[in-house]
């Protein structure tokens, strides 16, 4: 796959960030205004766009006075309320210049964290586009609290990628894609092509982001690995240079690594949190991850954490590292008696797998 492939995609996730939005703790018109002329473009030329974007808290910084990006989560939660108008009815504006509608999609980790919930947002996602609105998400930081907070709107658009099917992942940031080191540095290379994560083993990418957003270089490597794993290539590039980043011809491009998976096993893999951990011998690691089989208490000596039948876990290998994500069968409480039992020593209503194999991914 190449990078022609971001300019055919028929349907594309953009990627904002708050530093290129907002200037001085205030939105910058010139700068919304540019994101929207390119998706604009590409709406025109018959093609979906889904926007992530950032800068509602960085947009509520000037107008309540405040001299940086707040630290605490009640004022991030305050300027995120003012900035969150703010920056809604500055799209519409823009995008009405185009005849366009946007539809503001607010999103909170527990919303894609929890299946009912996730499967909504993939159809509200899928109709808007049918309708011809041009979707706008962000991370409804208003209510979010710390334990339910995505982390930064780069993973957010990676699970968007997915939960809308898009055929590409163009990320927006303050420099004009991955090097080996930090920009401007000596020694710093620019990364033009990314085959694999595996090839980005020694590249340092511990650099924050700006000072009003939430990630930095890290954040985005993660939402490419995501991404280019489900069969979705990325384009890292500058926000200045948008157009060219939408055509493939700027930035860094993140080849597509992996096939695309049902939205249940994705959802399981990245949207998910374990609510416990049960720990298998040898034998449960080498058939859940080489035969794929539903996993049996026989293979489990351990188990930690408190969760219900049906809710997220992560079976782990005798080294400590999970090797699989699946749905427990039964409650945490109801696990020590039967572990290292064959099936048929258990009475007959403990007679089932612990994890089925329909419900459980290999991470």
């Amino acid at each position: 796959m190449s990078r022609a492939a971001i300019a055919e995609a028929r349907r594309t996730v953009v990627k904002v960030g708050s530093s290129s939005l907002t200037s001085r703790g205030r939105l910058a018109p010139d700068r919304l205004d540019g994101i929207v002329d390119a998706v604009a473009a590409r709406r025109q030329a018959g093609q979906q766009v889904v926007l992530v974007s950032s800068g509602a808290i960085a947009a509520g910084i000037g107008p309540l006075g405040l001299r940086s990006r707040p630290r605490d989560l009640a004022t991030q939660q305050a300027a995120a309320s003012v900035g969150q108008q703010l920056l809604a009815e500055r799209y519409a504006a823009s995008f009405a210049r185009y005849g366009l509608i946007v539809g503001q999609v607010l999103l909170t980790a527990d919303d894609l964290h929890r299946r009912g919930h996730y499967r909504n947002a993939e159809s509200t996602l899928e109709r808007l586009l049918a309708l011809g609105v041009v979707p706008i998400v962000n991370e409804n930081d208003t209510v979010a609290t710390h334990e339910i907070r995505f982390g930064d709107n780069d993973r957010l658009a990676a699970l968007v990628s997915h939960v809308v099917q898009a055929d590409a992942l163009v990320l927006l940031t303050d420099v004009d894609g991955l090097y080996t080191g930090q920009p401007g540095r000596p020694g710093a290379e620019f990364i033009a092509e990314v085959e694999s994560m595996a090839a980005l083993a020694g590249v340092d990418v511990s650099r924050s982001g700006s000072h009003v957003g939430s990630g930095g270089m890290t954040t985005k490597i993660d939402a490419a690995a995501i991404a280019t794993s489900e069969g979705i290539p990325v384009v890292l590039a500058a926000a200045s240079r948008i157009d060219d980043a939408l055509r493939g011809a700027a930035g860094t491009f993140f080849h597509a690594a992996g096939d695309r998976t049902t939205s249940r096993l994705f959802w399981l893999r990245h949207a998910t949190t374990p609510r416990g951990r049960l720990l298998l011998d040898q034998g449960a690691v080498t058939a859940i991850v080489q035969r794929r089989t539903s996993l049996l208490p026989a293979g489990v000596v351990g188990v930690t954490g408190e969760f219900y039948s049906g809710e997220p876990v992560d079976l782990v290998g005798p080294d400590g590292v999970p090797v699989a994500r699946g749905l427990v069968g039964y409650d945490a409480a109801d696990l020590p008696p039967l572990l290292g039992h064959r099936t048929s020593e258990l009475p007959a209503e403990f007679r089932r797998e612990l994890v089925h194999r329909d419900d459980l991914v290999v991470l």
